[in-house]
């Protein structure tokens, strides 16, 4: 298993929460009111899924492993993405700051989430095209078979340790249980045999 794989699949599923973001984002215009608790739980599933356990396997160990092959991790692919990730932080913390009073119809606050949440979807958006195509290939093709079988055993030590036993399992679910309710397709394939096996 390439741990770029795993990563790729992770970017799937993110992909279905970012566009249930994006019609919940659709539907406080429409409204003047955003649904509270899935917007809580979308902020939720950025930070613990998309950021703390995606974002951070790559940076602690696939980013970590292209810098030792030579990649800076100040410019280039490597540095792109983490300057992006950073940028991706600050979108959710001011979704976050602006869910009570959004929920509560009071417009400025549903503006500011509605905004953040929209460049937050195209910031990403883009970020994950970019990996997919430019940084996952390089990083296939660079590492040798020893280095991604040492990721691997990273990312796995990450879900059980870090994460701990079971969260990513509940992420997988509540991305399902968004992408059902915003009519978002979700691949079955991705929530039961994620590549990561849990």
């Amino acid at each position: 298993m390439e741990p770029v794989k795993i990563l790729s699949d992770e970017h799937r599923i993110i992909e279905v929460v970012l566009d249930c973001l994006d019609r919940l984002a659709d539907a406080a215009d429409s409204t003047g009111r955003i649904d509270k608790q899935d917007a809580l739980d979308i902020v939720d599933f950025i930070r613990n899924f998309a950021d703390r356990c995606h974002h951070g396997k790559e940076e602690d160990h696939l980013f970590a492993a292209l810098t030792e092959k030579g990649f800076p991790s100040e410019s280039g692919p490597v540095g792109v993405m983490l300057h992006e990730h950073e940028l991706g932080r600050a979108f959710v913390k001011g979704m976050a700051e602006n869910i009570e009073k959004a929920a509560l119809g009071e417009k400025e606050a549903i503006t500011a989430f509605t905004v953040g949440a929209r460049d937050y979807i195209i910031l990403l958006r883009n970020h994950i095209h970019k990996e997919d195509n430019i940084l996952f290939p390089i990083a296939s093709r660079i590492l040798t078979p020893e280095d991604k079988e040492k990721i691997l055993q990273k990312f796995e030590t990450a879900e059980k340790e870090h994460m701990g036993e079971g969260t990513h399992g509940k992420y997988l679910k509540l991305a399902e249980s968004l992408a059902r309710k915003y009519g978002v397709k979700l691949e079955s394939s991705l929530v039961h045999s994620c590549a990561c096996g849990h």
